[in-house]
């Protein structure tokens, strides 16, 4: 049941109305523009021309992604987002369940085997750091390798000079 109140009956809650808006033109079935001076209603045509030269085209709000791009009926636009969204959606669970697995991706190199316990943005400054190392440790152990004459002394290689003759 819904009770209905008379206008002029003054409710406690809410305060009186102000006594400086004019409400002739409400309470006669008037418009605004009928109460608005010559001047008002030259600028304000004014601003709304000046507004609608700077409304931005059709293709740029397309182009935005808020006007929608389609030449389905007004109607129908929401469904065919929605299909559009089901569409995506169903693509992208097709594609995670046809998704190899990582020991698999792991062994075709395509991802390194790294440690899981670290930050992934460890692991590539880690990858780098082991490369590094392993060539230092390469260039170090040519340095230190024993010389021909060397070889040929302690009988692991025999003098080529020997062979040929």
């Amino acid at each position: 049941m819904s009770t209905t109140t008379n206008p002029t009956e003054s409710t406690p809650n809410l305060p009186p109305p102000p006594s400086d808006i004019d409400t002739t033109a409400a309470n006669h079935g008037s418009s605004l523009h009928d109460t608005m001076s010559p001047t008002d209603r030259v600028q304000r045509r004014d601003s709304l021309e000046k507004h609608l030269q700077m409304r931005p085209d059709p293709q740029d709000l397309k182009d935005r992604h808020i006007l929608l791009d389609t030449t389905a009926a007004p109607a129908l636009q929401q469904k065919q987002q929605e299909l559009e969204r089901q569409r995506a959606t169903d693509n992208l669970k097709k594609g995670l369940a046809t998704r190899p697995e990582r020991d698999n991706l792991v062994e075709r190199n395509i991802l390194h085997a790294g440690n899981q316990n670290i930050a992934p943005s460890l692991q590539s400054p880690q990858r780098e750091l082991q490369k590094h190392m392993t060539q230092d440790s390469l260039e170090q152990a040519l340095k230190d390798r024993p010389k021909k004459e060397e070889l040929v002394k302690e009988g692991i290689l025999k003098d080529e000079e020997a062979i040929q003759e």
